[in-house]
């Protein structure tokens, strides 16, 4: 196991005799056996960043170590890493046992401490008796956790993971999470852990950094993303449905923008005077979309509150110890 650091990281692509950078300073560091995401949309540099701690991608700028060692230079099979893509790439002809220990034979590993180590991985995964079977076998998320196996055989110092379950369906997706922090506790490795998806950074991450357009908006805890977002991005990305941002709110402040979670409205007869658009039933909870003069709000109620009608006016109170402030310019927090 080990630490590791980005060191005011930059990624460069040249485009005939210009340039496009992509990573924009990332600096960071990471503690020997933290479960890291980075989280962000389709393009924000999130899988480069993964790829350049790899070795798949050069640095161009700054340093990425892993634990003392400065790895810019280093071939990935010699960084002490494991990955795990989206894709799980088993051997079709191989059983789910020589797939997970292919890797070690190529490295020459004795066969007893093979044996011992597919064994324990399969063990932790819950695969001991699919170890006969061939990939065409299993399900998709018996698949995973043969390409998580593979990974975990290696003892690696660093666990990487770009976007894992994403081609899982969401029933194995929620189960897949439970598994991987299970796994991350028993085995304590330094892991990274790719994903566009909000709520699976929220469940996973003991701290998770936000990207966009290849900045790192924040790096904190789930509870510090949420709660204290840095960011009008960061306060629109995280959170489901996200923050409300309002650039015009009563009682508002000039050159700020107002941001209130939909569970810190509270429906009654003082407040916002809001129309009713649409309301989503969510089992235990309703979303209620109103309008705020031509500015969107969503209101988040439990379902023994009642429906209110789509059309109708409601009042909805801000809850004073939640409001949040940007700056309308920069979109970076105010602090009060």
């Amino acid at each position: 196991m080990a630490t590791l650091q980005f060191k005011n990281v930059i990624k460069q692509y040249r485009q005939g005799k210009q340039s496009l950078q992509v990573i924009h300073g990332v600096s960071a560091d990471i503690a020997d056996g933290e479960f890291i995401v980075i989280v962000g949309p389709s393009g924000c540099g999130k899988s480069t960043l993964l790829r350049m701690v790899a070795g798949l991608e050069e640095v161009t700028g700054g340093e990425i170590l892993i634990g003392p060692r400065v790895v810019n230079e280093l071939e990935p099979a010699e960084r002490d890493i494991a990955m795990v893509f989206q894709n799980y790439a088993l051997y079709p002809h191989m059983s789910v046992f020589d797939n997970m220990a292919y890797g070690l034979k190529i490295a020459k590993v004795p066969k007893d401490e093979i044996k011992t180590r597919v064994d324990k991985a399969a063990g932790i995964l819950e695969l001991g008796h699919l170890l006969e079977r061939k990939p065409r076998q299993l399900s998709g998320g018996q698949r995973q956790r043969v390409a998580m196996g593979r990974a975990i055989v290696r003892q690696p110092q660093v666990f990487l993971f770009d976007e894992p379950l994403s081609n899982l369906d969401a029933k194995l997706r929620a189960q897949t999470r439970i598994e991987i922090q299970k796994l991350h506790r028993e085995l304590g490795i330094t892991s990274l852990f790719v994903t566009h998806d909000q709520v699976e950074a929220m469940t996973l991450a003991q701290r998770m950094i936000v990207m966009n357009a290849g900045h790192m908006e924040q790096f904190g805890t789930p509870e510090e993303v949420y709660n204290r977002p840095a960011t009008t991005f960061v306060a629109s990305f995280i959170g489901s449905p996200p923050m409300n941002l309002l650039k015009q709110a009563p009682g508002g402040r000039e050159g700020r923008v107002l941001g209130i979670r939909p569970e810190h409205l509270d429906v009654g007869t003082e407040g916002w005077a809001l129309q009713v658009e649409t309301v989503e039933l969510l089992g235990a909870e309703r979303l209620v979309h109103c309008r705020l003069g031509e500015q969107a709000v969503i209101i988040r109620t439990h379902e023994d509150e009642g429906a209110p009608a789509v059309g109708s006016t409601i009042h909805a109170k801000p809850r004073e110890d939640r409001l949040h402030w940007f700056d309308a310019a920069s979109g970076q927090r105010v602090e009060r």
